[in-house]
């Protein structure tokens, strides 16, 4: 029996993803100053008004209305018609240093928090990622850059999307079909929804998803409650860390419940979940399995995780133990062998807030290289003799 998966997410213009953009901002710019600041910032966004607050301890001086504002017009809300602009929105600055019970044990190389964290990886397209999410961000990037680069092709796109894919698998989960696309796109008040939904079936999915994976059965929902003009913190209010599933597997895999933005990568929830997704791609990458599960998790201000879990669902060509075990040894997994591996403390964050921090084809998103692949595939050199 063949079976169904849907995956969703949503553009930079969301305004959970303004506020995730936001406090990852905050964060590059501290950074770029003072690399070894200690950053947990969160922002909260809605009609007219973003407020900033969050523990935050550093040497550099950092212009917080200056990083809201040039976020918000970067990301595209430009004009008082959308009744939030990078020009005419109030900021307010709640920042706070962080606390000293917290540091003493950062201080001393230990985890930023306690926690579990996942990482996955699967053999169903080239990033190694399940198909549903990655398709889901395509198409939402798909309409940012439309709306930034080719203004012209669909010029009544405003920064607000949403995209959702449900793809159909075989019983041997391979992806066969896309079953459906759902894309809602806030649009200028003056276009009919024919033209929207003849766009972006043509500019968007059309050129996002094979042509081999949409078939006469596929449904097309745009737009589908006829208007989407109001919309981003007008809208909706934003949350920092409330897309966590949208910035990890599309609910494909497990989540520690830990979001990623506005935290520097002594906060294990970041740097952990970064260091499992790199494990798992070369696991995966290494043909050690065809997808794989690994969690890790760690106790406040101890360096050394309390526990490494692997799944391969069955695919592995040694015993899941056996992974876990070279994973032990070969891998350092401390806050500080995270980080010095994986070159995270640069202000490279703001670029993660939108689209998935995951499968991504960026030189700073360095949890995405294969170089673990030499290693690992001496380990099933070794199970064939």
């Amino acid at each position: 029996m063949s079976y169904f998966f849907t995956s969703e997410s949503v553009s930079e213009g969301h305004p959970d993803k303004v506020a995730d953009a936001i406090s990852d901002g905050v964060l590059d710019a501290i950074y770029s100053k003072d690399p070894n600041a200690r950053v947990a910032c969160e922002t909260f966004v809605t009609t007219g008004l973003v407020l900033v607050g969050g523990e935050i301890t550093t040497k550099a001086y950092v212009d917080i209305q200056d990083v809201v504002r040039k976020t918000v017009e970067k990301i595209g809300y430009t004009s008082a018609d959308y009744k939030f602009d990078s020009e005419s929105c109030s900021v307010l600055n709640a920042i706070h240093s962080q606390s000293p019970d917290i540091a003493m044990g950062v201080d001393k190389g230990g985890a930023g928090d306690q926690g579990i964290m996942f990482g996955y990886a699967c053999d169903q397209t080239e990033e190694l990622m399940p198909m549903p999410i990655m398709y889901a961000h395509k198409l939402v990037q798909k309409l940012a850059d439309i709306r930034k680069k080719n203004h012209d092709l669909m010029p009544y796109l405003r920064p607000d999307a949403k995209s959702q894919v449900t793809i159909e698998y075989d019983d041997d989960h391979n992806p066969i079909r896309v079953d459906t696309v759902v894309i809602s796109t806030q649009h200028d008040g003056d276009v009919k929804q024919k033209k929207i939904k003849e766009d972006v079936i043509e500019h968007v999915i059309k050129a996002v998803i094979p042509a081999k994976f949409l078939d006469k059965k596929t449904k097309y929902f745009v737009n589908p409650t006829g208007r989407f003009e109001i919309g981003g913190p007008h809208g909706d209010s934003g949350l920092t860390g409330r897309k966590i599933i949208v910035d990890s597997y599309g609910g494909w895999a497990p989540h520690g419940g830990g979001a990623f933005s506005g935290k520097d990568p002594s906060k294990v929830d970041r740097s952990a979940t970064y260091a499992a997704r790199h494990i798992a791609k070369n696991v995966v990458g290494a043909k050690l399995a065809k997808e794989c599960l690994v969690q890790i998790a760690y106790a406040i201000g101890v360096a050394q995780p309390v526990s490494i879990y692997v799944d391969t669902k069955g695919t592995g060509v040694i015993p899941d133990k056996d992974i876990a075990k070279m994973i032990m040894k070969e891998v350092d997994l401390t806050p500080k062998g995270i980080i010095n591996r994986l070159k995270l403390r640069r202000p490279i964050y703001q670029k993660t807030s939108a689209y998935g921090h995951f499968g991504r084809n960026d030189k700073d998103f360095t949890w995405e290289k294969l170089d673990l692949v030499p290693v690992f595939k001496k380990y099933a050199k070794v199970s064939k003799n």
